[in-house]
């Protein structure tokens, strides 16, 4: 489906990633890489986009160095999913999506789906971002286009409104 070209200079380029290490990378992550796309943008839909956006924009990647494919892919993955959230309408129409697309038990899918209805997305974005993924308060305001202040605001009532899960979000983090 997604043709890989073959390199031009194979020894300078060695220490670069290739399509089959990206390719090894998404298998190995399917799951987890879903489920990150899922609680950032609160639909199945977008998480699906999210994703082949993602593994589209891996495989044209030239510049990512051995090793880092898992990295490189996560980032790549919060910013394509930010650029599906944001900006949003005053007024969303967007529909949450009920329901785990991963198996795990119930308290842990409940969690998920608290998750996924925090609102307004900046909170949802900033609460994934910063607390699951554990990227740093500056990361995460240069990811969304926010203050540190912002981010820490969103974060602070993400966290208000996630009280109380807790335990289960301890297995989500993983």
């Amino acid at each position: 489906m997604y043709g890989c070209r073959p390199e031009q200079n194979a020894q300078p380029r060695s220490a670069y990633a290739t399509c089959a290490d990206f390719c090894e990378s998404f298998v190995r992550d399917l799951q987890p890489l879903y489920l990150l796309a899922f609680l950032l943008t609160g639909s199945h839909a977008e998480a699906e986009q999210c994703f082949v956006a993602t593994v589209e924009e891996a495989l044209r990647a030239r510049d990512v160095f051995k090793g880092w494919e898992r990295s490189w892919t996560k980032r790549c993955l919060i910013t394509n999913a930010i650029r599906r959230v944001f900006p949003e309408p005053a007024e969303s129409n967007a529909k949450q999506d009920d329901g785990c697309a991963v198996e795990v038990d119930s308290q842990v899918c409940f969690t998920i789906n608290a998750v996924t209805r925090l609102a307004p997305a900046l909170q949802r974005l900033t609460f994934v971002m910063s607390v699951l993924e554990r990227y740093s308060e500056h990361e995460c305001a240069l990811l969304l286009g926010r203050t540190p202040r912002d981010v820490d605001q969103a974060r602070i009532h993400a966290l208000w409104q996630l009280s109380g899960f807790t335990p289960a979000l301890a297995k989500v983090a993983g």
